[in-house]
């Protein structure tokens, strides 16, 4: 199973904003991605294939984040 989950960095421990349905104890690879410089970056790069408003950059982070 593969899924992008959203967290965020508290008290030195990695917190899901939804619940995962895993068994406990369960090993997993994280991939750590920071969605703000991920923001940055595309906002850089906004104009580059032409006009882009800023909700339609928005939609392309948010599914860029779950793939």
């Amino acid at each position: 199973m593969s899924k992008v989950v959203r967290v965020r960095y508290k008290g030195g421990v990695l917190v899901p904003e939804e619940p995962l349905d895993m068994e406990e104890n369960k090993e997993l690879l994280v991939k750590i991605i920071d969605v703000e410089e991920r923001r940055r970056i595309l906002e850089r790069y906004r104009g580059a294939l032409g006009r882009v408003d800023a909700e339609l950059l928005e939609e392309a982070v948010e599914e860029a984040e779950h793939l």
